[in-house]
């Protein structure tokens, strides 16, 4: 899988997850927190939805660290290699 359909794979995700950011554009340097508005249960859906998706698990500590869509998209690409 490449990373741009990672990417892609995961803006969808994000616009099921959170609707009403659908039709905004996402890109790899969107701020997930304070750009998009998403709150902390938002994300939480977010990640369970792409770890079940892409079949990854990525440890908890480490997604406190992922500031950006770009630092998502890494960190999924990273366990499927």
């Amino acid at each position: 899988m490449t990373r741009q359909e990672i990417m892609d794979t995961t803006i969808t995700i994000v616009y099921e997850c959170v609707p009403e950011l659908e039709g905004k554009p996402l890109e790899e340097s969107t701020v997930i927190n304070t750009d998009t508005g998403i709150d902390s249960m938002g994300f939480t859906l977010i990640i369970c939805r792409l770890e079940a998706t892409f079949d990854v698990k990525i440890p908890d500590r480490q997604w406190k660290k992922l500031y950006t869509l770009g630092d998502v998209v890494s960190a999924i690409e990273k366990r499927l290699k």
